[in-house]
């Protein structure tokens, strides 16, 4: 089978041909460049292209765009074996058995493989890491014909190493770079607009068009952030509404995976596929879902909706939402609640109840912080309790578990990697898993429950629950990634849509960047959420590729 040479690739509709397995030449004139899902889907079942056709036109793009062009450094490592399997599909059209069969998807570099592809949360200290096994999401996609593409980059360890560490940065991957603005940097490295974090190379490869679709993750935020900043579509699900098994742990309570995508429809094709019972995770025994996610989708779907907007003109002194967003960013979130309007929704504007965003009593600690570049270097920062207790003790259980071909087998064997090596692991620094390490690793502290039951008090009893009870809402609408934690905590959903373009960061002027709508709601509301933003993006049609 011929391998993929650099070649040019532009933005215009791409003409794909490659020698598929059998020796037969297919053409199609798929744009894959900002082709949706959905449109692979299709062209592959009408036999307008092939899966090594389309493995080979993302392979050209990864190589003339993230490694080559602006470098946008998504991708940390290609599946050496992605053509092999591309090939075997090539005679097998997707299907009710086998939605997926022959699309090529990336996923974050947190979820285990068990082939040749390594399993590194882009550390240096996993470097040589493998899988066991297949994650249980990466079984699900590969049951369903994907073409594992690769690993995507992303913020170390989920953005839980330290203290400052500017988004998509790892120490094994480098950064990875916005392409609404791949050339603007602070002191030639980080990029003055942010690719958003942790899941920034999934996000990054989606809007680039690197690839069909992509799998990251999400703690708090990290699916949300790097959607907003680059315009794409992401679902953060439930908790337990995917399994979370063989993916490398931040917290228990609060982990789940999610697609990212360009369109909403493609969103809620991944979700059928992924969302399913596994034994392995716990949190999934309770899962709730309908049949088909996509049968729902409606462009009316907003008519008779009650949207709340945490905004009340009343108290300005509550509103950490919207009261200060840049003017650009308000004028994008009023454009939205006015299309909501158009389209028959009801919009509440109402402050959430304080305690919500501001956390009940002991829910986040001081970490001292050691980052060699922070501006606050040796002063207290705060940090999530529950994200620091729950690290040591889950992500020793997957070390020790999951991971071979390394001899790092606890927390405490990566800080002895990086200080061992500090000067290409340690460049921002290690403070949160110095933090994670001090803490016994059994859950058995008293603050830790303390935490747990007084975030859920927080943001989901007093907070989203009292909010959306109160105001009898089918959903809330937040900019961007701003209010992430809100259903973080809670384990509720959260979908979001492109809404627009923004510009600047602080004073200095940049090119336009993406600021997207976010849809919360309660446990299991996904395809509400799906069905309010589809009809938001039906409306608005607000995403637009880079101008790579």
């Amino acid at each position: 089978m011929k391998k993929p040479t650099r070649r040019d690739v532009t933005l215009a509709s791409v003409a794909i041909g490659a020698v598929a397995a059998a020796g037969a030449r297919a053409q199609t004139a798929l744009a894959v460049d900002n082709a949706s899902m959905s449109d692979v889907i299709q062209a592959l079942a009408e036999g307008r292209t092939t899966a090594t056709a389309l493995t080979q036109a993302y392979l050209a793009r990864i190589e003339a765009y993230d490694r080559g062009g602006p470098a946008l450094n998504s991708v940390r490592e290609l599946n050496p074996e992605a053509l092999a399997i591309a090939g075997r599909l090539d005679n097998i059209k997707p299907s009710a058995k086998q939605p997926l069969a022959g699309v090529p998807i990336l996923i974050k570099d947190n979820i285990a493989t068990g082939d040749k592809q390594h399993t590194t949360a882009g550390s240096l200290a996993l470097e040589t890491a493998h899988a066991k096994d297949d994650a249980t999401v990466v079984k699900r996609l590969r049951a369903a014909g994907a073409v594992i593409l690769g690993k995507a980059n992303l913020t170390e360890f989920a953005n839980i190493l330290a203290v400052g560490m500017p988004s998509g940065y790892s120490s094994l991957g480098g950064y990875v770079k916005n392409p609404y603005s791949p050339s603007l940097m602070v002191d030639q490295l980080v990029p003055l607009v942010q690719p958003g974090g942790s899941s920034a190379g999934s996000a990054v490869a989606v809007a680039a068009g690197l690839c069909a679709a992509a799998i990251g993750t999400e703690t708090s935020g990290s699916l949300l952030s790097p959607a907003t900043q680059n315009g794409v579509v992401t679902v953060k699900p439930t908790v337990g509404l995917i399994s979370r098994s063989g993916i490398i742990p931040i917290s228990h309570s609060q982990d789940t995976a999610g697609p990212l995508t360009r369109t909403v429809r493609d969103a809620a094709i991944l979700l059928n596929v992924l969302a399913a019972r596994d034994p392995q995770d716990p949190a999934t025994q309770h899962l709730q879902r309908p049949q088909d996610y996509t049968a729902g989708l409606d462009k009316d779907g907003l008519k008779g909706a009650r949207i709340g907007l945490p905004s009340d003109p009343d108290d300005p002194l509550n509103d950490p939402f919207y009261g200060t967003l840049p003017q650009r960013s308000k004028d994008v979130m009023a454009q939205a609640a006015k299309v909501l309007q158009d389209l028959g929704a009801t919009v509440v504007r109402a402050a959430i109840p304080a305690i919500a965003w501001i956390g009940g009593p002991g829910t986040t600690m001081a970490v001292l912080n050691r980052n060699p570049l922070g501006l606050n270097k040796g002063t207290p920062a705060p940090a999530s309790l529950v994200f620091i207790y729950e690290l040591k003790r889950d992500l020793n259980l997957y070390l020790r578990h999951w991971a071979t071909g390394t001899k790092v087998k606890t927390l405490a064997d990566v800080i002895a990697f990086n200080t061992a090596n500090a000067d290409k692991a340690l460049r921002y620094g290690q403070d949160l898993f110095l933090a994670a390490q001090a803490t016994k690793g059994d859950l058995s502290e008293l603050e830790y429950r303390s935490a747990r039951a007084m975030d859920l008090m927080a943001a989901k009893e007093r907070g989203l629950d009292a909010y959306m009870t109160g105001h009898k809402l089918d959903a809330v609408m937040l900019p961007g990634a701003i209010g992430s934690a809100l259903a973080a905590k809670s384990g509720y959903p959260s979908v979001q849509v492109p809404g627009g373009f923004i510009s600047g960061v602080g004073a200095k002027e940049t090119p336009d960047y993406p600021l997207g709508v976010t849809f919360a709601g309660r446990a299991w509301s996904e395809a509400k959420l799906l069905r309010l933003a589809y009809a938001f993006e039906q409306a608005s049609n607000m995403r637009r590729p880079p101008k790579l």
